[in-house]
C-alpha cells in the first residue's frame, strides 16, 4: 500500500473498520513518518490488509473471491504463464477463447491490467483478493509444487549455462522474461542433465495428463522426472523464442537452432517442433562440436576392417556408399573418413543438410531449399570448384544421384549415405531411384552398411555364460564358445546401473568386384548380390556383431536386438 491508497479513508470509515479517531490519530503520525495513512494503519495493525482489500472491491464494485474455494485447472493456469503471474502479482481464475478472469489485490492498478491485456493478448476481466491469498497462491500453483523441478532448478548453478540464438535478434524473448525466470532455469537444467549423461536427444513430449520429458542415452530412451503438465506451454514457448521459431504458429512444424555453452563448451541444439493432439512436441539433437571423436579406431572397427575401409577411402575415384538406418552413425563415419584423408594436397568439399560438426580444412555447404540451394545444385556448383574430395549428405533423388556417379567417372572420390538395410541392398535402391546398372556398376567401389551397439561399461564388466537361445541365434561353433570372452556389465554409477556406456559400430563391408558389376548389370535382386558378396567373404552385421560380443566389447544380447539373421 501507498499514500495513494488514502482515498479509502472515508470509505473505510463507512464500512466500520475505521472510526473518526484513529483517522485523525493515524493521520498526524503519517504526516511525521511521511508514509500514507492506510499504510500507518495497517503497520499499527488498527486495520487488516483483508479489511483494505475488502474495501477497494467495494469501492470499485469489483467482485470479491475467496481463492481457496476456486479450484483452478491446469488449462486455466497455462494463459498466465510463471513469470507473468510472478512479474503482475495475479492468479487466474477462469479462461474463454477470447478472455481471462484474474484476481488481484489492487483493482485500481490500471497498468497492470493494460499490461496484461497487451501480453495475455486476451480481454482481461478483474476479480479481487487479499494480498495474502494472492501470494499462498502463487507459491501453489507456480512456485515448485512439484519437488523434482524445484530441485532441477535448484541445482543450476550462476554461469553455468548461457543460451543465445544462432541469429541476432529475438524480440519476443525481450521485456517478457528475466534472466533469472524459473522457466529459463527449468529449461537450461534439462539441457545440462542431458548433456552430462552423454544424451544424444531431449524429447518434450506432451501427453493427455503428463508433460513427458525423456533422454535418449546410448540409443536407449530413458525418462526422466518431468515438469508439471501446467508448465508445458512456458517450456515449449522459451524453447521456441531460443530456437528463432514462431511461438504464435503452432499449427505447423517448425525447425530451429540453438547454441548453447556448457561447462566451457560449446554445442549446438537442432530443434524440431511437430504439433500433435495434446500440444506441441519438441525435440532437441545434442550435438557437441568438440566431443566428435574421428579416428576410425573409435567407430569399433576391427584390424581386417580398418585396414579394408582405409584401402577403400584412399582410392582415387569412384563412390563409397555408408548405409543404414537413421541414427546408426552413418555421418560420424563420413566425418571420420574426411579426417583421414583431409590433407594439404586434397581439396574436399560437402554438402550436408544440416552442417552438424565444423572441420578444420574442408569446405562446407548447408544446404537451404528456402533460397533454391538443394543437393542437386549445391553439387554441380561444387563441381566447378576443382575438388580432389566430395561428401554428399545423403542421395535422395535420381538427380543428386546421377550428379554423384557423373563426378564419380570424372576423376572424384564420392562418400554418401543411403538408407538400406544392408550393404548389396545400395545397388537396388540406386536402380529403383533412376540411376542406369551400368552406371552403378562403373562407378561404386563399395558399400559398407553399419548399426550402433552399446558397448559394455569397463568399470562393472563381469564374466557372463550366454543361454543356450543366445549362442544359437548368433551361430557359434564349440570351437569359438571354447576361445570366447563372453562378458556383461554389472550396472554402476558411472553407467547409469545399466551395465553400459558408450557406443560402437558393427560392420558389413561389401566391395565389388567383376563378379558382383556383372550381376549388377543383369539387374540381379538383391538377395543374388547378397549371396555372391558372402561367397566372396563379406562378413554380415550379425557376424561382425558376434566377434565383437566374444571379445567382451558387447553383449550377444545387443548384437541379436541389432541385427537380423541371414535367411
Amino acid at each position: 500500500m501507498a499514500a495513494k491508497d488514502d482515498y479509502l479513508l472515508n470509505d473505510l470509515v463507512e464500512l466500520g473498520f475505521l472510526t473518526k479517531y484513529h483517522v485523525d490519530s493515524a493521520t498526524a503520525e503519517a504526516a511525521s513518518t511521511g508514509e500514507g495513512v492506510v499504510d500507518t494503519l495497517v503497520k499499527k495493525k488498527t486495520i487488516r490488509t483483508q479489511d483494505v482489500t475488502t474495501t477497494k472491491a467495494a469501492h470499485f464494485g469489483v467482485e470479491m473471491v475467496s481463492l481457496s474455494d476456486i479450484r483452478i485447472g491446469d488449462d486455466v493456469l497455462s494463459v498466465v504463464p510463471r513469470h507473468i503471474a510472478k512479474r503482475y502479482r495475479v492468479i487466474p481464475i477462469y479462461a474463454h477463447d477470447r478472455s481471462v478472469v484474474v484476481a488481484l489485490s489492487d483493482p485500481s492498478d490500471i497498468t497492470t491490467i493494460d499490461s496484461l491485456n497487451h501480453v495475455l493478448h486476451k480481454e482481461v476481466e478483474v476479480r479481487v483478493a487479499s494480498e495474502e491469498e494472492i501470494d499462498a497462491m502463487l507459491t501453489k500453483l507456480y512456485g515448485g509444487g512439484d519437488d523434482s523441478v524445484a530441485s532441477m532448478i535448484q541445482n543450476i548453478t550462476e554461469g553455468e549455462v548461457e543460451i543465445g540464438t544462432m541469429t541476432k535478434d529475438v524480440g519476443q524473448d525481450s521485456g517478457t522474461v528475466d534472466a533469472d525466470a524459473p522457466i529459463i532455469k527449468l529449461v537450461n537444467s534439462i539441457i545440462v542433465e542431458a548433456y552430462r549423461t552423454r544424451a544424444s536427444d531431449i524429447h518434450l513430449e506432451p501427453l493427455a495428463k503428463t508433460f513427458r520429458v525423456r533422454y535418449r542415452i546410448d540409443g536407449m530412451m530413458q525418462e526422466v522426472k518431468s515438469p508439471p503438465k501446467r508448465l508445458q506451454p512456458s517450456v515449449i514457448s522459451r524453447l521456441k523464442i531460443q530456437a528463432n521459431m514462431s511461438i504464435a504458429e503452432k499449427r505447423i512444424p517448425q525447425d530451429g537452432r540453438v547454441q548453447c555453452n556448457v561447462g566451457g563448451k560449446t554445442i549446438d541444439l537442432r530443434v524440431s517442433c511437430l504439433p500433435t493432439v495434446h500440444g506441441e512436441s519438441i525435440v532437441m539433437r545434442i550435438l557437441d562440436k568438440e566431443g566428435l571423436r574421428l579416428g576410425l579406431a573409435e567407430l569399433g572397427f576391427f584390424t581386417d576392417d580398418q585396414q579394408t575401409f582405409e584401402r577403400l577411402i584412399c582410392l582415387p575415384d569412384g563412390i563409397l556408399l555408408v548405409t543404414g538406418p537413421t541414427g546408426s552413425g552413418k555421418t560420424t563415419t563420413l566425418y571420420s573418413c574426411l579426417n583421414v584423408i583431409n590433407r594439404p594436397d586434397r581439396k574436399i568439399i560437402t554438402v550436408e543438410d544440416p552442417v552438424e560438426y565444423v572441420l578444420a580444412g574442408i569446405n562446407q555447404v548447408q544446404v537451404s531449399e528456402a533460397v533454391g540451394l538443394t543437393f542437386s545444385t549445391a553439387l554441380r556448383a561444387m563441381l566447378r570448384q576443382a575438388p580432389n574430395v566430395i561428401m554428399l549428405g545423403e542421395i535422395r533423388d535420381m538427380e543428386t544421384a546421377s550428379i554423384a556417379i557423373n563426378a564419380s567417372l570424372t576423376g572424384h572420390l564420392v562418400f554418401s549415405t543411403l538408407h538400406t538395410n544392408d550393404a548389396p541392398g545400395a545397388v537396388t535402391r540406386l536402380i529403383d531411384i533412376g540411376v542406369k546398372p551400368f552406371l552403378v556398376a562403373s562407378s561404386t567401389r563399395a558399400m559398407m552398411a553399419q548399426r550402433l551397439v552399446r558397448k559394455i561399461c569397463k568399470k562393472c564388466t563381469a564374466p557372463y555364460v550366454p543361454t543356450e537361445k543366445e549362442l544359437q541365434s548368433l551361430e557359434f561353433e564349440p570351437g569359438q564358445i571354447e576361445k570366447a570372452n563372453f562378458r556383461k556389465g554389472k550396472g554402476c554409477p558411472d553407467c547409469n546401473n545399466t551395465g553400459n556406456r558408450g557406443r560402437m559400430g558393427i560392420f558389413e563391408i561389401y566391395v565389388l568386384n567383376d563378379e558382383s558389376r556383372r550381376l549388377v548389370n543383369e539387374k540381379a535382386p538383391s538377395s543374388a548380390l547378397r549371396r555372391q558378396a558372402r561367397e566372396m567373404g563379406m562378413r554380415s552385421l550379425r557376424e561382425d556383431g558376434a566377434r565383437k560380443a566374444a571379445a567382451g566389447v558387447t553383449t550377444l544380447d545387443e548384437v541379436i536386438k541389432a541385427t537380423v539373421a541371414d535367411g
